[in-house]
């Protein structure tokens, strides 16, 4: 069974190219966060067993270059462009039924991008604080219930 933490590499190789070494991870959600698939949005042979997904969101800061960004990764890729954007945009563009699970993941991950390094003291008696701001956020995807 795959973690979360591989999932998320997994996916972040398939889909945009990068490897662990061009980023670093910063925050993740709690728990799992999950949205369902209007049955329209369903291919035929998939409904009743498929009907959403669930997921754990992570916050990543780029440490490599833009140009390690690769959509061509795979022998199918999932997308044919990306851009940098303000940390809100996606609930402007995100499908309906997604926006609220998106909602909840930028708001959980939000903390992590204005949280000040951990001072040496606080990393001695276990209280340590994320370091400054990121710049991708993007789900680490589990299909189904």
């Amino acid at each position: 069974s795959e973690t979360p933490e591989r999932a998320m590499y997994r996916e972040l190789h398939e889909e945009v190219g990068l490897r662990p070494d061009h980023i670093k991870v910063l925050g993740r959600t709690r728990d799992w966060l999950r949205y369902e698939v209007p049955q329209h949005w369903i291919k035929r042979e998939w409904r009743g067993s498929y009907k959403g997904q669930k997921q754990i969101w992570y916050l990543l800061r780029l440490i490599g270059r833009d140009n390690d960004v690769s959509l061509r990764a795979t022998e199918r890729p999932e997308f044919d462009a990306w851009r940098w954007h303000d940390y809100w945009i996606p609930l402007d563009s995100v499908i309906d039924f997604k926006r609220e699970s998106y909602r909840r993941a930028l708001l959980e991950l939000e903390r992590f991008l204005h949280a000040k390094p951990a001072t040496r003291r606080q990393r001695l008696y276990g209280i340590a604080y994320p370091e400054m701001p990121a710049s991708y956020v993007g789900p680490a995807e589990a299909a189904g219930r």
